[in-house]
C-alpha cells in the first residue's frame, strides 16, 4: 500500500510534470521527428532512385550511417558538433539540436519505408504517366508517391511509435520529456521506483493509444480506398 500512496502522492504533487510537460515535449519531439522524417525521407528516397551516381551514392551513404549508428550517439554529436559547425546553435537549447538529429535519424528509416513503398507501385503506372506526356518527376510526385504513401502507411505509423520511445534517450540532455520529468520528480522526491513505474504506464498508454489511432486511421483509407 505504501508503493501505491506513494505514487498517489507523487502524481497529486507533480502531475504537471508528467502529464503537461512530459507528454508535451514527447509528443513535440515525435511530431517534429516524423513530419521533418517524411518530408527529407522521400527526398532521400527519390535521391537514392536518382540517375546521378553521386547523387544516389551520398543519399545511400547517409541512410547506411545513420542507420548503422545508435541514436544516443547521434544526440551527442548533434549536441556537441553541430554547434560547432553552426554557431548559432551553441546559443539555443538543447532541444533544437536534439530535434534536428531525431529529423535525420528518422528520415533514414522513413526513406527506406518510402523507396519499399513506391517499388511496390505496378511499373506500368509509371510508363503509362510517361506515354501521356508527363515527365518522371510530375508522374512521380502525382501518380507514383500518393499510391506509396496508402501502401506504406502502416511502417509510418509504427515509426512514429518507434520515434515516441527513441525520444527518452534526450534526457541525457534534459529537453523536458517523459524521462527528464522522471529524473526531475525522482530529484525532488528520491523515490525512484514509484517514479519510474509512473513514466512506464505512461509511455505504455501513450504508445498503445497512438497504435489504436494510427490503426483506426488505416482502416479508415482502406475504406476510402
Amino acid at each position: 500500500m505504501t508503493f501505491l500512496t506513494n505514487i498517489a502522492n507523487i502524481l497529486a504533487k507533480y502531475w504537471q510534470v508528467f502529464l503537461i510537460q512530459g507528454i508535451g515535449y514527447t509528443l513535440l519531439l515525435s511530431v517534429i521527428a516524423v513530419a521533418g522524417g517524411a518530408f527529407f525521407g522521400s527526398l532521400l528516397a527519390l535521391a537514392k532512385r536518382s540517375k546521378l551516381k553521386i547523387l544516389k551514392a551520398l543519399a545511400a551513404i547517409l541512410v547506411e550511417v545513420v542507420r548503422g549508428t545508435p541514436v544516443l550517439l547521434q544526440l551527442y554529436i548533434g549536441v556537441f558538433v553541430f554547434p560547432m559547425i553552426i554557431p548559432k546553435l551553441s546559443s539555443l537549447p538543447y532541444i533544437y539540436s536534439v530535434s534536428i538529429v531525431l529529423i535525420i535519424n528518422s528520415s533514414a528509416y522513413v526513406s527506406e519505408i518510402i523507396r519499399s513503398g513506391i517499388e511496390a507501385v505496378d511499373v506500368g503506372q509509371m510508363e503509362a504517366a510517361r506515354s501521356l506526356g508527363l515527365t518522371h518527376s510530375t508522374a512521380m510526385l502525382s501518380i507514383i508517391l500518393p499510391q506509396a504513401v496508402k501502401n506504406i502507411l502502416p511502417a509510418l505509423g509504427n515509426e512514429f511509435i518507434m520515434v515516441v520511445k527513441e525520444t527518452s534517450l534526450a534526457s541525457t540532455f534534459f529537453v523536458g520529456e517523459l524521462m527528464t520529468a522522471y529524473l526531475k520528480v525522482k530529484g525532488y522526491t528520491y523515490l525512484t521506483m514509484e517514479c519510474l513505474a509512473i513514466v512506464g504506464v505512461l509511455y505504455f498508454a501513450l504508445t498503445y493509444i497512438l497504435s489504436k489511432i494510427l490503426k483506426a486511421f488505416e482502416r479508415r483509407m482502406k475504406a476510402h480506398a
